[in-house]
């Protein structure tokens, strides 16, 4: 499974983040928090607020599909997070791995890295189901390796941003990216994938409580897109819109492109670009 209640954690998480006037309920004078209360989800959706504490404590994972849709509208859940709560209820059972035994794939398909090659000069990594990096372009090398990302042999970005003290000073939004990194680990059957939980049990002796907290408080669902602020100690600050593009299943990788976010960080990238002229070429595990 997930974790121990990540169904339970995804629906709190999204209860606490919709707002009553989202929904067109009154604030009320006495709220202490923001987000809806479980009576109002409950009301909304229809069922009992036993229930829905029932499913938030982890002490029922199946809810009917009936439930489950009227769960996702009250709590205004996209395409994509419907998806994704319809797949925690059939995580439920630990008995399945989607994975399997496989070993976590370091092999690039040629197209992947014909893609790649066509990407030049813009920064862009590919990472597998751990977060390893499999390839990148020499744009992102020159992007990363001033930060240390890249100085091992074998660069991990979930183990970088979790346990290297350089990712703090790096990433001025390190805790959103922390968050990130876990819920995207997170994704899949997790510690049910032997090698998943061997990297969790590596993190939780070398990240201690930034990555055991997270495991415990943040949803499986990292966003696709979004912006990264990045402290370059040579191009200053950087403001980058990333894009994350999965692949086929069978690859189980992930493409991350970077685009700069505003002109000043556009013309940061190609004073790097020229400061650092490279032959084209690509890195892979």
């Amino acid at each position: 499974m997930v974790s121990d209640n990540e169904l339970g954690l995804f629906l709190r998480a999204h209860r606490e983040a919709v707002t009553p006037a989202e929904v067109g309920l009154p604030a009320g004078p006495r709220r202490r928090a923001p987000g809806l209360r479980r009576s109002e989800v409950a009301a909304l959706a229809d069922v009992s607020v036993e229930y829905v504490t029932r499913l938030e404590q982890g002490r029922d994972r199946r809810p009917s599909p009936q439930v489950l849709a009227a769960l996702a509208t009250a709590l205004l859940m996209n395409r994509n997070e419907r998806i994704h709560l319809h797949r925690l209820t059939k995580a439920a059972d630990p008995g399945f791995n989607c994975r399997g035994n496989a070993i976590p794939d370091g092999e690039v398909r040629p197209t992947v890295r014909a893609l790649l090659d066509r990407l030049e000069p813009t920064p862009t990594v590919l990472l597998n189901q751990l977060s390893d990096i499999v390839a990148h372009t020499t744009g992102y090398e020159r992007l990363m390796r001033p930060i240390g990302l890249l100085d091992v042999a074998q660069p991990n970005l979930a183990r970088f941003v979790l346990t290297d003290p350089r990712a703090r000073s790096a990433y001025p939004d390190w805790d959103h990216l922390a968050d990130e990194q876990v819920a995207a680990l997170k994704q899949g059957p997790f510690r049910a994938y032997p090698p998943m939980a061997a990297l969790a049990d590596e993190l939780t002796v070398t990240a201690g409580d930034a990555f055991t907290w997270r495991v415990d408080t943040v949803p499986s669902l990292p966003e696709a897109s979004g912006i990264l602020r990045l402290a370059h100690p040579e191009a200053g600050m950087l403001r980058l819109a990333y894009e994350t593009l999965e692949l086929p299943a069978d690859d189980d990788q992930r493409l991350i492109v970077y685009l700069p976010a505003d002109a000043t960080t556009s013309a940061a990238l190609d004073r790097l670009d020229n400061q650092h002229p490279q032959p084209l070429r690509l890195v892979a595990g």
